[in-house]
């Protein structure tokens, strides 16, 4: 375990842990953990991403918790991290959509996935990026940045943690345009509560905005599929 100084985060990095998110949730629970601490780690043992998935976590790939401060949940911010990171890889020169909620695309492949967990007075930013390795995966297609550009990885975090204060301190009006430019299922069709209808955006609040011929309705969290 290593300690470290980074941009404006303190970083505590590790070999390979059971998974990063679990040990920025146990920082919470034993009262240790303090506003932009970044957990990152070669590899995890146990990495998940939502609803408890397994997260292959091979070397070599970004596997990072980032703790904030957070006083009430805000469903605005998965918007906002997804285009903090999709901002890091357009830096690269890399070309990504992001596929609501916030998985991120390159070539319709995942090659981020995102998991946001609220505890205590905190909010912890899970996020996992394929540089050098994509696993294979039954549900998807998935691919790697290495595929695209050479990223070394101490400047990809470095860059994502940038970004992601920036994009935080961004009014919400802003993340939505940009959102709505990188988002890979607009204007076509998901499935809310069983019935088709049409992902037409999201609201200022960050909740999605569907159509069916001329009814419109509100969706938020995990009430439709794409």
């Amino acid at each position: 375990m290593g300690y470290i100084k980074l941009a404006n985060y303190k970083l505590i990095s590790f070999d390979k842990i059971p998974s990063t998110q679990t040990y920025a949730l146990e920082m919470v629970a034993s009262g240790t953990a303090r506003d932009h601490t970044v957990i990152m780690a070669m590899a995890q043992s146990a990495g998940r991403g939502r609803y408890r998935r397994t997260w292959v976590s091979h070397h070599g790939n970004l596997y990072a918790s980032f703790i904030y401060n957070a006083d009430e949940r805000d469903p605005r911010l998965s918007y906002v991290v997804a285009v903090a990171v999709a901002e890091t890889l357009i830096s690269f020169g890399i070309h990504p959509k992001i596929k609501w909620p916030n998985d991120i695309l390159i070539d319709g492949k995942k090659v981020c996935g995102i998991l946001i967990e609220y505890a205590g007075h905190f909010v912890i930013v899970g996020i996992g990026i394929n540089i050098k390795s994509n696993p294979t995966v039954a549900a998807y297609q998935t691919t790697k940045l290495d595929n695209y550009a050479t990223v070394e990885k101490t400047e990809l975090l470095n860059r994502l943690m940038k970004n992601l204060d920036r994009w935080r301190c961004m009014p919400f009006v802003n993340v939505r345009a940009r959102w709505m430019d990188l988002a890979a299922g607009l204007n076509r069709t998901a499935k809310y509560r069983g019935e088709e209808m049409e992902l037409i955006g999201i609201n200022e609040n960050g909740a999605l905005i569907l159509r069916n011929d001329t009814r419109y309705m509100l969706a938020y969290g995990d009430e439709i599929s794409m």
